[in-house]
């Protein structure tokens, strides 16, 4: 059996991927799981997967697990607090694949951690890579780790690239990523009526099931931005390299175009546990729980450019990866920040390309080739980012 540490357990692919493990529980035991505050999902999780340690990083919510229990079956379930304690289950001995799905900067250190401990890592987390791509790949190929990625996009496109293909490697067979996306909620909307979004209306996505921070991005195309950098460096492609493609079945997860005029894609029902089994059945395959595909009820597939004018959170995106160095971070940093400002209705839907792209303008490009030097730059974006944001509420 393999031990998994789940880094995110109670959100959508923590859950996910705990739906897969008990679908092969004679191939997996879950060692370690990890939540921010959501004890009473985590609970629930523990009752049932019984792992042997978990981490809840609020200090206050972990007290508040551990009395939850005692007097219960598993009480004997070591219960471990602060952003610290990511780090250490994710490097435990007994645990095999660690599944990164933190969302945002958050992720970065434990999923960093796990890379330099050459665990086998299922990597949910973009951000980790946007902000520390080379500093991350060094880590892999120093430690021998396996980095299988997740994101529905980037998986596609591992299942297309040619037998034997490792994530970081460069291909000649390959010459473009065509990288899909669904063009989220407002990808008809006129763009006169933007500014007037609700956080609500943001969060609905049409096709996917994804947490409030996540379905912003989708919905500003900011997710597909940070996917076409994490392409990048999982591909070794440029960015003239990837081209984004809306389609809005959500059908085709992505294609790889060979140099021979072949286009490869993976097609599959828009849900997460075909990636998550994928990765941890590969180089296997095993049984997801999602239904087969019916080709027929889909009926026809759709493909448009994304309008720049309407998503300029995707220009963003191509701008950072091009001037490189610290930018990306940058980039990741103040969105983190303008999201939350959305989501909390202090700015407009359409306010958060704005900061973005103003604290873009006020940071120096300059070469991230320290863990150092990205974290400080990650807390001067945010920092920033919230001094634009107190200019435009007041």
């Amino acid at each position: 059996m393999k031990g998994i540490c789940i880094l995110g357990a109670t959100g959508s692919i923590g859950v996910s991927t705990l739906d897969v493990v008990a679908r092969h529980a004679s191939l997996y035991k879950v060692i370690a799981l990890t939540a921010n505050t959501n004890v009473d999902a985590l609970y629930e999780q523990c009752l049932e997967h019984h792992p042997e340690v978990v981490v809840v990083v609020d200090e206050h919510k972990a007290q508040v697990f551990e009395e939850m229990l005692k007097n219960s079956i598993v009480s004997d379930i070591k219960v471990l607090s602060g952003v610290k304690s990511l780090e250490y289950v994710a490097t435990l001995d007994n645990v095999d694949s660690v599944m990164a799905a933190i969302v945002g900067a958050a992720g970065l250190l434990p999923s960093l951690a796990a890379a330099r401990a050459g665990k086998t890592i299922l990597l949910a987390n973009k951000e980790a890579l946007v902000m520390s791509g080379d500093i991350f790949m060094q880590a892999v190929a120093e430690s021998g780790a396996q980095l299988l990625p997740i994101d529905s996009e980037h998986n596609a496109i591992f299942q297309c690239m040619p037998a034997g293909y490792k994530s970081g490697m460069r291909t000649k067979q390959a010459r473009r990523i065509l990288l899909t996306a669904s063009g989220g909620p407002f990808r008809e909307m006129p763009i006169a009526q933007m500014p007037s979004v609700t956080p609500d209306q943001a969060v609905a996505h049409p096709n996917w099931d994804m947490g409030r921070k996540i379905s912003v991005d989708s919905a500003t195309m900011m997710n597909k931005g940070l996917e076409m950098i994490e392409a990048c460096i999982l591909f070794g492609m440029t960015p003239d390299q990837i081209q984004v493609v809306i389609h809005p079945q959500s059908v085709i997860h992505s294609m790889v175009d060979y140099v021979d005029g072949t286009v490869l894609a993976q097609m599959g029902n828009p849900d997460m546990r075909i990636p998550i089994a994928y990765a941890m059945a590969w180089p296997e395959r095993f049984d997801s729980g999602v239904a087969p595909l019916n080709i027929f009820d889909v009926r026809r597939m759709d493909f448009e450019e994304p309008n720049l004018e309407r998503f300029p959170c995707l220009r963003l995106a191509y701008r950072a990866v091009n001037e490189g160095g610290i930018m990306p971070t940058v980039l990741n940093a103040a969105n983190e920040i303008a999201v939350d400002a959305f989501l909390n209705e202090q700015i407009r839907f359409t306010d958060i390309p704005v900061i973005i792209e103003h604290c873009m303008d006020s940071v120096a490009v300059k070469p991230a080739d320290s863990l150092d030097i990205v974290l400080e730059a990650d807390q001067h974006a945010r920092l920033v980012s919230k001094q634009i944001i107190a200019g435009l509420i007041h």
